[in-house]
């Protein structure tokens, strides 16, 4: 298939690519907090990307080389809350996702 010029990037092994869409939609980011120390419990994030009516979790941990990141698939885990600290509430997590 021929692609446009404006989609076509180049690999560091300098293969051609076409960045390709898989799709869009809505993420929701959040940390462990220790509730006694108020500090990191572990210095990994959860990230869910909504795609339509569905949602991935990821665990998004950092690697030892500076800005570079793993990304582990998680189970699916039933609706929860979250600490929202900005507004000082709890949020419901299939909410913040548009999935009710």
């Amino acid at each position: 298939m021929d692609y446009p010029e404006e989609v076509l990037t180049k690999s560091k092994k300098g293969k051609v690519e076409a960045r390709v869409l898989i799709d869009h939609g809505t993420f929701v980011r959040y940390e462990y907090i220790d509730p006694e120390t108020g500090e990191r419990s572990e210095d990994k994030v959860k990230l869910i990307l909504k795609a339509g009516d569905d949602y991935e979790e990821y665990f998004v941990i950092p690697l030892k080389q500076k800005n570079r990141y793993l990304m582990l698939r998680s189970s699916k885990k039933p609706d929860r809350g979250i600490w929202d600290r900005m507004h000082g509430k709890i949020v419901n997590l299939y909410e913040l996702l548009s999935l009710r």
